[in-house]
This record gives structure tokens, C-alpha cells and sequence, in this order.
């Protein structure tokens, strides 16, 4: 069969990787418990395929030993709001109407590497072009493509003229995409269009945002009814529904609604505060991004938008953490150069938490969120996903920001022994 272009391009993007040993026995200086909260002296970590098989001190007789050497050893990290295919690289607030999502495609590739080998063995991503995020992630399963596992959600879902459609061009130039909805009906059908091409989330707009030309970057845009059509729909398919939201009333709304996750959550007050904590919604903070987004590249109308919110949303969040709501850990990696995503943990340490707490919002909690029990914690028939790192990531939270090993069900990715 003649190679495509594009395929070539793909082809030429995979590095090679350590085939895993049958049975291996991994040992390390520590490893960390997260559902205990304890650092384990001298663990053995016996993996066999994809998964781990068991979890002691001691190795099997006839195992193949790997010994990491000083290092932590803890489970591969999750990040729950990433757009492996967009970056904030030229010119580009113009690329909906220079670009196919063939470039998006050809971003997302490296863009996947470099995630996975910052120790994100798992990504949620919560809006690409033209089905790019369910692509990349069958063509990562089948092993042409390194990266993270994917959970796609297609296009995202949102009012016309609103922050998930493209705004700022004459009629007539990039009209609408497949998420673009408007009234019951329209969401309804939107909904269903995504899992009918590989969504396995669903994300919605319920505000305006920042990086794009709409208006009031916290004004409510789907309705309470539309909000409720969105999730009703979703859940009937067995999908949880990620909410961007920054403003009060969309945020509200779309708690009452039942989404799973508000992403971003810049304006939160103690009123959602209170019912984030009784329904037991997620936030997704994306915190990192405020202290590395770079305002120079944002242009004069979106940039006035950051300038107001990224303060709001720092201070908010320390409120959330303090009155205990569920967090995830989630970056919005694109608005902030790919694989820098392990710097959240930092900034989630900086707005409040605990190093402990920090760690978990991207492996227990992620792994609730997600509503998957396969990962998420280092223990006998878990996925193999696994980094270490070096030091003691409860003293200082940064050494998660340089992964030395990464294993990914089964298969070492990276290692710098």
C-alpha cells in the first residue's frame, strides 16, 4: 500500500521503546502509598504483561530484577484537561480559518510524546478538531504513535457565537463545527454526534472564556435546560460531562445540571462551594497555566480577559481547597508549552494542598473522575503505568517535574538509569 504523507509524518514521530520482559521484579528506594499516605523503604513491584501482579519486598524467584536505584517510585500521573493538538505558538488566534485539523494532527503527535514522557500516562482531552484526540488515540493503542492513554471527547458543545464556536471572523468564514448547538434539540443531537464518532466524555462550554473573541469572559451561554438535555443525554450512554465554566451562574448552572467536572471554576463562591461538596463535583482548577500563560501572545481584547480573571481564579481556588472540595488534577497543557503539565502540582501546592493532596488529585482522584478502578495507585492488578522520580516528592512536591522512568502498561517509555 502507497504511505501517504501524513502517514509518513506519523511513521517517522515514534521512537523506540524497551519491550517489557514477560515478568519483571521493579525495585526502588521508595514508593508511595497514596491511599495510605506512607513512603514504603525498598519495594518490589512484580509486573507480568500490562499489569502488576504484586506489591511486597521481596522478588520471585527467576524474575528479571530492574532496579530503579534512589528514586520514588509512584503511579503514572494523570492529567484530566489537556489539547495535545493546539499550542499558543505564531499566529495562532487565525488558525480556525488557515488550518485543517490535519495540522492539529501533526502538532498532537510530539505533543503526546512529550506528555508521556513527563510521567502523564493518561490524559483526558477535552476538545480537538474533527475527531483529531479519537485518532490519535487509536493510533497510540495500536502502537504507531507513543503517548498516554486517551479519553476523548471530540468537539466540545456550546451556544453559537459562544466560546466553543469560532468567533471573531465575517459570516460566511469557519461557521460552526459539530459542537455548536443551540435549543434542546440541537445539544441533543451534538451529544449524540460525539459518541457516535468516538467521544467517551462530553465536554460543554457553559460560559465564555478566555481565549476567544466572545464577550464577558463569565457570562452563562448554554441555558439551565440545556445543561441538563447535555448531561441527561450523556449519562443514558454511560458518559460523564466536563463543564468549562468560569463565571458564578454558568458555573451553578451547570452543577445543578450534574455534571461530573467543572473545568477552570475561576468565579466558584461559597454557595457552589457548598453544593460542589454535596453532589460531589470535581473541580479541575488548570492552575499551572496562570503563573506560565504568555500574556504577550495573547491578543489586546483576550488578553484584557486574562488579565481580569487569572487573579480571581487563584484566589477562588484557595477557597475551594479550604473548604475541602474534590479536586483533579487537569492543566489545560497548549495554553502552556506540552509537557510542563507535572509544574500544577506545584502551583496546587502554592494555592493550599498538602504535597500528599497534591499527588492525589492526579492518580486517586483523577482515576474517580474518570470512573475508572484499573489505575490511579500502585497495587496487584492495576495497570502497569508507573514513574519514578527523583527524591521525595512529599518534601518537595517540584522533583515530580523531573520524571527519570516511565513505564506504560508494562513497557519502559523513558529512562535516564
Amino acid at each position: 500500500m502507497q504511505r501517504t504523507p501524513l502517514l509518513g509524518a506519523l511513521a517517522l514521530a515514534v521512537p523506540a521503546v524497551l519491550s517489557a520482559q514477560s515478568t519483571t521484579a521493579i525495585t526502588a528506594r521508595r514508593m508511595l502509598d497514596l491511599r495510605g499516605g506512607r513512603m514504603i523503604e525498598n519495594p518490589v513491584v512484580v509486573v507480568q504483561g500490562d499489569r502488576i501482579v504484586s506489591v511486597g519486598t521481596s522478588a520471585p524467584a527467576g524474575v528479571t530484577p530492574l532496579d530503579l536505584g534512589d528514586v520514588t517510585l509512584l503511579p503514572g500521573f494523570m492529567d484530566l484537561h489537556t489539547h495535545l493538538g493546539y499550542d499558543l505558538e505564531g499566529d495562532w488566534a487565525m488558525r480556525p480559518v488557515t488550518e485543517t485539523a490535519v495540522d492539529a494532527a501533526l502538532r498532537a503527535v510530539p505533543n503526546a510524546r512529550k506528555t508521556l514522557l513527563a510521567g502523564f500516562t493518561t490524559v483526558r482531552e477535552v476538545g480537538e478538531e474533527g475527531g483529531v484526540d479519537v485518532s490519535l488515540m487509536k493510533a497510540i493503542d495500536a502502537g504507531g504513535i507513543v503517548g498516554p492513554r486517551i479519553v476523548p471527547a471530540r468537539e466540545a458543545i456550546g451556544i453559537t457565537g459562544g466560546h466553543c464556536d469560532v468567533t471573531g471572523f465575517r459570516p460566511g468564514v469557519a461557521e460552526g463545527g459539530t459542537g455548536v448547538a443551540d435549543g434542546v434539540d440541537g445539544v441533543l443531537k451534538a451529544v449524540r454526534y460525539q459518541i457516535k464518532y468516538g467521544a467517551k466524555v462530553i465536554k460543554v462550554c457553559a460560559t465564555a472564556g478566555v481565549l476567544s473573541f466572545e464577550g464577558p469572559v463569565g457570562a452563562q451561554q448554554l441555558s439551565d435546560e440545556e445543561l441538563r438535555t447535555i448531561v441527561d443525554e450523556a449519562s443514558r450512554h454511560g458518559l460523564k460531562v466536563a463543564a468549562h465554566a468560569h463565571g458564578a451562574d454558568g458555573i451553578l448552572a451547570a452543577v445543578r445540571a450534574g455534571v461530573a467536572s467543572i473545568e477552570h471554576g475561576s468565579m466558584i463562591n461559597d454557595q457552589i462551594i457548598a453544593l460542589m461538596k454535596q453532589k460531589g463535583t470535581y473541580l479541575v482548577p488548570t492552575t499551572y497555566l496562570a503563573d506560565r500563560i504568555n500574556m504577550a501572545a495573547l491578543p489586546p481584547r483576550i488578553r484584557a480577559k486574562a488579565e481580569y480573571v487569572i487573579p480571581l481564579a487563584k484566589e477562588n481556588l484557595r477557597r475551594a481547597i479550604k473548604a475541602g472540595v474534590r479536586i483533579a488534577f487537569g492543566t489545560d497543557a497548549g495554553v502552556y508549552p506540552h509537557g510542563e503539565n507535572a509544574h500544577e502540582f506545584g502551583a496546587l501546592v502554592d494555592r493550599g494542598m498538602s504535597p500528599l493532596e497534591a499527588l492525589r488529585t492526579a492518580t486517586l482522584n483523577a482515576a474517580d473522575l474518570l470512573g475508572v478502578d484499573d489505575r490511579g495507585e500502585i497495587a496487584a492488578g492495576k495497570l502497569a503505568d508507573l514513574v519514578a522520580v527523583p527524591g521525595n516528592p512529599l518534601v518537595d512536591i517540584h522533583v515530580t517535574e523531573r520524571v527519570s522512568w516511565v513505564m506504560k502498561g508494562g513497557v519502559v517509555v523513558s529512562s535516564t538509569r
